[in-house]
Order: structure tokens, then C-alpha cells, then sequence
């Protein structure tokens, strides 16, 4: 093809004829073979040898919604529970810029080079507009995440904080069949994303900064009455004084509650993330609170009892699923939802009737 901008009229201006027959994919590219579907068998084969790669496919299966991973997952869990139950479960809270992710690093580094094998379950909290989640944990524990001896895996709470904790806690026992006996658990912060870690965990650490207010104010928070033990974090340059005033306010309003039912007296201790001062301090507590606990029996007995929770909410969650995924009942809630709007039904007669005829089997799926 010639260009006109060729004639010589236009002096120093040249256009190539360019090359004919241009593919329309790049010849160079490469296509990813789609990836083979393990067997339940290879799964906890992979997982107990410790693969690192194969126990985050579990995991995936376990975070997935889709039936026939879920069918695949429970099968896989029911395989590695005797396994399982041989780590200490520590969960992890504070307020959002108390400095968790990097108190994480900095404790499962020095528990990493002291020969312990560390899994970090971290619950990243998801968008309510986008329902997407950043999942930087990785990024923030940089040293930690690159440790042999180190698992993290960040999941998104997608809107649904007691299914991501259900999920959490499958993905505890898979990382105790893969042989880490450390599991750390870091909530997003949000009050009841506490409970559901604290429900699952056996010593929970609540992570504090100075300038949160008295022990007046600590007392409100529902928040210390779970706390096994208090770590003032950010005890360095010109904070150390504050957060030594801090501690003593912490234990002050600590004396103020009533005894636990584990006979465990929380302790109030100060650190330094960025320093790593005082982490192995905060790691002593948990090792005299397991010890003890273990001693009395309350150990057992709490592991006990978060099993039948589990189980409760197992199927309560699965009620609800099955209630609100019924086609017929979806249609008639919204019809249910107008009546209530237009004070033609109240809302418990309303809900009534829907249950009524749910449970009497007036709804097919």
C-alpha cells in the first residue's frame, strides 16, 4: 500500500508499508493448562507432608461457596481431624492502628527462628459497596511471610462474619494436620468479629495503645471482659511513659471485674513491635496461661465446649441458608415485606406465617 506522505513534497516524512497477515493473538503467549482436581486422599496426603501449596488449595476449598467444593472440604476436614487439636489457638484484636499486623510479625518472627512452625489466619474485613477486600496482610509481614516455618493466609469476612469464622475454624485444623503448632488469629476490629475469634481460640490477646481512654472507659468496653491478657503495644521513644501510666489504669480496671470462670488473673504487660521489646513477654503469658489452664482441666474443657458452639452454630447457619435460598419463600417474603410496609401486617404475624408454612413443609425447594 502506498501512503501519500512518501511523494517527495513532504521531505524528511517516511511511512513503512507495515507487515501484512498480523496474527490476533500473540504467538509468544503461553495458556495455562487448566489445573487437576485433587483427590480427598491427595489433599491430606499433601497436607500432612507439610505442602505448603496443597494446603492452601484446602483452604480455598474450605472459603468456597460452591457445593461441590464445600462436599470435597468437609471430607478433607473429617480426614484431618485426628490430627489435629495439638497447637496453642491464640486470637489477636485491637482497635485498627494498634499496631497488630506488625505486633504478628514481629512475635511470629522470633517464634519462626526459635524453631516453632506459625500459621496467621487473618479475617481482612471486606467492602460493603464493592464486596471486595484488600488482603494485604502478606504485604504488612513482609519478614515473616518469606520464614520457612511460616503459613499466613488472609481471608475476606465478605459481610459475613460468623461464615468466615466457621471457615477460620476448619482452616485451623487443617493447619494443625499440617503440623504447625501455633495458630494465630487476627480479627478485623469490629465487635463482633471478637467473639467469633474468641470462640475459637485459647488464649485471647487484647492489643492496646496509650490515649484510649480511662479505666472507666476500659470497663465499657465489653471487649476486656474476653481478654485473657492486655499488651500495651507501641512502648517506645517518648510513648514509654504513657504507656506505663496505661498499664497500671489496664490492671486497675482489670481488678474492677469479676473472677473468671478459668481462675485466670489477667495480666497487663507493655511492648514494642517495632523494637521487639517486650514480645516475649507478651509470648510467657500465653505459655503460663496454657500451663495453668491445663493444670485445672479448663483447658480441655473449653476446647469441649467450643466444639458443641460450633456445632450449634453449624446448624443454625444452615437453617438459615436453607430458609432464605428457598425460591418460594424468597417470592413471598416479598410479598410479606409490602403487607408490612403498608400496615396491612404486623411484622411478627408476618414472620410467623412464613415460618408457619416453612416448617409445616408448604415450600418446596
Amino acid at each position: 500500500m502506498q501512503h501519500p506522505e512518501n511523494d517527495d513534497q513532504y521531505k524528511g516524512l517516511t511511512v513503512n508499508a507495515g507487515v501484512s497477515g498480523v496474527p490476533t493473538v500473540n504467538p509468544y503467549t503461553t495458556f495455562r493448562r487448566k489445573k487437576r482436581i485433587l483427590s480427598v486422599e491427595e489433599y491430606v496426603n499433601g497436607i500432612r507432608q507439610g505442602d505448603v501449596s496443597i494446603l492452601g488449595q484446602a483452604v480455598t476449598l474450605v472459603e468456597s461457596n460452591l457445593q461441590f467444593d464445600q462436599e470435597i472440604a468437609q471430607r478433607v476436614i473429617e480426614a484431618c481431624l485426628p490430627y489435629s487439636g495439638h497447637s496453642i489457638r491464640v486470637g489477636i484484636t485491637g482497635v485498627p492502628g494498634a499496631g497488630k499486623s506488625t505486633f504478628i510479625e514481629a512475635l511470629g518472627t522470633e517464634l519462626a527462628e526459635a524453631g516453632k512452625r506459625l500459621a496467621v489466619l487473618a479475617i481482612d474485613p471486606s467492602s460493603e459497596r464493592s464486596k471486595g477486600s484488600i488482603l494485604g496482610d502478606k504485604t504488612r509481614m513482609q519478614e515473616l511471610s518469606s520464614a520457612r516455618n511460616a503459613f499466613i493466609r488472609p481471608s475476606p469476612s465478605a459481610g459475613s462474619l460468623g461464615g468466615v469464622a466457621r471457615k477460620t475454624r476448619e482452616t485451623i485444623v487443617l493447619c494443625e494436620a499440617a503440623g504447625y503448632d501455633t495458630v494465630f488469629v487476627e480479627t478485623v476490629g469490629v465487635g463482633q468479629s471478637e467473639t467469633a475469634a474468641h470462640s475459637m481460640v485459647d488464649f485471647f490477646l487484647l492489643l492496646q495503645v496509650t490515649g484510649t481512654g480511662d479505666e472507666l472507659q476500659g470497663i465499657k468496653r465489653g471487649i476486656m471482659e474476653m481478654a485473657d491478657g492486655i499488651a500495651i503495644n507501641k512502648c517506645d521513644g517518648t510513648n514509654r511513659d504513657r504507656a506505663r501510666v496505661a498499664k497500671a489504669q489496664f490492671k486497675n480496671a482489670l481488678m474492677l471485674f469479676p473472677p473468671s470462670e478459668s481462675g485466670w488473673v489477667p495480666d497487663v504487660v507493655t511492648c514494642s513491635a517495632i523494637e521487639k521489646n517486650g514480645i516475649w513477654d507478651v509470648w510467657h503469658m500465653i505459655e503460663d496461661y496454657v500451663e495453668y489452664t491445663r493444670k485445672t482441666g479448663y483447658f480441655d474443657l473449653k476446647r469441649t465446649r467450643q466444639s458443641k458452639y460450633w456445632m450449634q452454630e453449624t446448624i443454625n447457619n444452615t437453617l438459615l441458608n436453607h430458609f432464605y435460598g428457598n425460591e418460594e419463600i424468597a417470592r413471598r417474603l416479598a410479598e410479606a415485606e409490602e403487607k408490612v410496609l403498608d400496615n396491612q401486617l404486623s411484622s411478627f404475624t408476618a414472620a410467623n406465617s412464613l415460618l408457619n408454612d416453612y416448617f409445616n413443609g408448604n415450600y418446596k425447594k
